[in-house]
């Protein structure tokens, strides 16, 4: 088998909380995936902002990159993303130029315009009574903060200013690749909740793009779930965990990371299959060989320059080996002494 087309390989984290475990449980796990993940070659962490729901702890991104790029020495950790609209954008360039000052080369800024919670959440962050905020202005406006002081500028972003952080737009429709491609910045989007509009936008964003001093050229990221397991049984039955995740949350009533199931169809209505099945259709289940050549497909379709990957599991140990696999699928450089640790 061969190594599948070589990208980098990033992760994408949200602090999973399971039924009947904690936040500090989840975090904890977070921190080891992350000098797991580095131990592995991937190249970056990401972690994802999201407000009021019970299966995920990662709800105070900025406080959890400091924590897991603490526990880490080269992988680069950021936001995957930071919701924009929720705060100022002077609170976030001093976070992130903090961060930075702290682990210098190593941070990442991965931005948002969603609230990443529910309208009655939204309005408890205070989004709501700034009607919403405009994204294009907030983005201006950190990024006239980040960037080196102009003579005589009053607020000032200190830690932040001239900090030079990598700036990445995050997004699950066309608008947001629109914008970075204007503005010359990175752009992810999240083909692992919603595909649908996943090839227009990076059809958009390359074709639009407009070089800037971040970037030369477009750097277009494809976010997917990804469960590797030994058969593909094993697969598919740790990925009935998020299946089942998704499900709560059009029922509106999310949950915690449930156990897995061996037949997912007795949780869900046939309603519920087809409109899961959509949020999900670009997962990447199965065994080594089931997953390269899912890889090599959404590759081929997308063209994307990295592949970040979200994996969700009810056991730890599970969500580890999941990550091993893949990386040792990919030919990361830590895989093989990874790999040679375990079996020693």
């Amino acid at each position: 088998m061969t190594t599948p087309t070589r990208v980098p390989l990033s992760v994408l984290d949200l602090a999973p909380i399971r039924q009947g475990g904690t936040a500090a449980q989840a975090l904890e796990q977070t921190v080891r995936l992350a000098a797991h993940a580095e131990a592995l070659g991937y190249t970056r962490f990401w972690l994802a902002e999201h407000h009021n729901i019970p299966g995920i702890a990662s709800s105070a991104t900025a406080v959890l990159i400091g924590r897991v790029a603490a526990a880490t020495q080269r992988i680069r950790v950021g936001s995957g993303g930071i919701m924009l609209p929720n705060h100022a954008p002077l609170v976030v360039a001093e976070q992130f130029g903090t961060l930075e000052a702290l682990f210098p080369g190593r941070i990442d800024l991965g931005l948002g315009r969603a609230p990443g919670a529910d309208m009655q959440t939204a309005h408890a962050l205070r989004r709501a009574q700034a009607g919403g905020g405009d994204f294009p202005s907030d983005l201006q406006e950190l990024r006239g903060y980040l960037a080196p002081a102009a003579p005589g500028q009053r607020v000032r972003a200190v830690p932040g200013e001239g900090s030079d952080l990598p700036i990445y737009l995050l997004g699950s429709s066309t608008y947001s690749a629109q914008l970075a491609a204007h503005l010359g910045l990175g752009f992810a989007f999240a083909a692992h909740f919603a595909p649908q509009a996943m090839l227009e936008a990076f059809d958009l964003y390359r074709s639009g793009f407009r070089p800037s001093e971040q970037l030369q050229a477009p750097h277009a990221i494809v976010g997917a779930y990804v469960v590797v397991a030994d058969t593909d049984d094993e697969a598919r039955r740790v990925f009935s965990s998020t299946q089942q995740k998704h499900t709560w949350l059009i029922r509106g009533r999310p949950q915690a990371t449930a156990p897995p199931v061996d037949d997912i169809d007795e949780f869900w209505t046939p309603r519920e299959r087809a409109s899961i099945g959509i949020q999900l259709g670009e997962a990447v289940v199965g065994d080594p060989g089931t997953v390269h050549a899912g890889v090599e497909a959404l590759l081929a379709r997308t063209g994307a320059d990295e592949v970040i990957v979200a994996t969700d599991a009810y056991d730890f140990t599970a969500r580890l080996r999941s990550y091993e696999l893949l990386a040792e699928l990919w030919g990361l450089d830590g895989a093989a002494a990874a790999q040679a640790a375990v079996t020693s």
